[in-house]
């Protein structure tokens, strides 16, 4: 019998997650970097550039490659030849490691957890509970791999219960382009194909923790239906034209995973869950003779990138700025902003919408009139950092209040000029946008680190009680955004993908 000692695995666990906050792993890195170098469309090979630049600034300075540092999902394969040294359950020692990771002083991680989903959703504030998912297998070790998730993939995960004739394709086709780009693409899309409605869900999380390897495949050769099947998914969803952060372009998906098992023969259950730009995994193994740690990637790992786009762009005084100005800009436009914006995102949004129902006045020094917002939740800075990470959030969720912050206070709203966040808008908001000739940037997922470096100062101006969801007032110089919707309505998220499918097809 093998004795795993407590302590070696919650050192484990702790040490995986700091790893990958700030490592990508590697064959990720070389996927993404092969997507740029072939990417036509400007707008996404930016991002792209963006991602892979903020990727190496990560490794160099060992901080969370997004803000949203994830819900944690730990796979567990103990060996039936294992005892444990420990007064605690698997679950408990997988939440102290969480615990101790997130609460790291070197390298703090943003706490998301709230617990009672259906309310209070209050934060548990180390970002535990994590999901742990056990498994007896053969042999005397411990099999683990620690994986963190963020709210933008995880929410546009999608499951459903096919005809066993139905065509699995046909339905993948169709949903990938309701997920939007608040998955931040290019990433990987998993399935869980078969069992039951919570296996198949399972095996779509866990495909997603297997090497980046569809290039090899397409080499080598389909040797099996599931085979057959990632090769078709990987070429019909990159001709959808979506591309990096849903700008339009070539490559929308790095690699597609697929995990089966037998079914019902009444039954095809099909799980699809999509990992972002972000991608946050790491497998390591204890037997017994201490504590595993993942070996550090070397620096030369990382190609040198520079952003071409940042050329092109046009510089912009949000302290001074005129509806003329914004009205000027054309969707997919760069630009670098500088002065003062203020943040908010949906508890802030929540409390103000309460405010004013109530007849109640803004916090004394929240003014949006003729300003900019920035949907982020950014984490706390360490050292000299101004702020921590601090990449946009999912706008989609701030859509409902957009005739509240949009509208001028002539008309009971508060007269916001601006929006910057990530991924696309949905009907309401470009009705709102339109209306008020408003404007919406779009920054990109999956760089937050690049982003925060662009924030020059930071200050709490109202609800500190939200923490990373409070209200801030930044200071900002040449922070990288694209317009992603003018004054008219008009969103590079529609007309991107529908450009870049057709080019796909006239070059098939």
């Amino acid at each position: 019998m093998t004795a795993i000692q407590k302590a070696d695995f919650i050192e484990s666990v702790e040490s995986a997650l700091q790893y990958i906050s700030y490592y990508h792993p590697k064959d990720f890195i070389d996927s993404l970097h092969q997507a740029y170098q072939i990417e036509k469309n400007p707008a996404a090979k930016d991002a792209m550039a963006q991602i892979l630049i903020n990727s190496r600034m990560c490794a160099e300075g060992k901080r969370p490659i997004c803000q949203d540092t994830g819900i944690v999902t730990v796979f567990v394969k103990i060996g039936m030849r294992v005892s444990w040294n420990t007064d605690m359950t698997v679950q408990e020692m997988v939440d102290e490691g969480v615990r101790r990771a997130y609460q790291n002083a070197e390298n703090p991680l943003r706490a998301s957890i709230v617990k009672n989903p259906v309310g209070p959703r209050v934060n548990t504030k180390d970002n535990t509970p994590a999901v742990v998912h056990v498994e007896m297998v053969e042999g005397n070790k411990v099999d683990v791999t620690v994986a963190a998730k963020g709210g933008g993939s995880e929410n546009k995960s999608k499951f459903v219960m096919l005809n066993p004739n139905d065509s699995i394709v046909d339905w993948v086709l169709k949903t990938v382009p309701t997920m939007g780009a608040g998955w931040c693409p290019p990433g990987m899309l998993g399935l869980g194909i078969g069992g039951t409605a919570e296996k198949a869900m399972v095996m779509a999380k866990e495909s997603l923790m297997d090497p980046i390897d569809i290039q090899e495949l397409k080499s080598n050769g389909a040797k099996n239906s599931v085979d057959e099947l990632r090769l078709e998914l990987f070429e019909k969803v990159n001709q959808l034209g979506i591309g990096a952060q849903g700008l339009g372009g070539l490559t929308t998906v790095l690699d597609v995973k697929i995990k089966d098992c037998p079914t019902h023969a009444a039954s095809l259950p099909v799980a699809l869950i999509p990992n972002c730009a972000a991608t946050r995994h790491a497998h390591f193994v204890l037997d017994g003779s201490g504590p595993s740690f993942v070996e550090a990637p070397a620096l030369s790992d990382w190609p040198e990138i520079a952003r071409q786009g940042g050329d092109q762009a046009k510089h912009v005084n949000l302290d001074n700025i005129s509806q003329a100005e914004i009205e000027s800009w054309q969707p997919g436009d760069t630009l670098l902003l500088s002065g003062k914006i203020l943040t908010g995102r949906d508890a802030a949004h929540k409390k103000i919408k309460d405010l004013l129902d109530s007849g109640k006045s803004l916090p004394e020094g929240v003014d949006f009139e003729g300003r900019f917002i920035y949907y982020v939740g950014p984490v706390d800075p360490v050292r000299d950092e101004v702020v921590g990470p601090a990449g946009p959030t999912t706008s989609t969720r701030m859509d409902k209040y957009s005739d509240m912050m949009l509208n001028a206070k002539s008309e009971g709203g508060l007269g916001l000029m601006g929006m910057i966040g990530k991924a696309e808008r949905g009907e309401f908001a470009l009705e709102s946008i339109k209306k008020n000739k408003s404007v919406y940037l779009m920054a990109v997922g999956g760089a937050a680190y690049l982003v925060s470096k662009a924030i020059k100062q930071s200050r709490v101006v109202a609800f500190e009680e939200l923490g990373m969801e409070a209200i801030y007032e930044f200071e900002v110089q040449d922070m990288p955004v694209t317009v992603a919707v003018d004054t008219n309505g008009d969103s590079v998220h529609k007309s991107g993908p529908q450009i870049w499918k057709l080019k796909i097809q006239e070059h098939a």
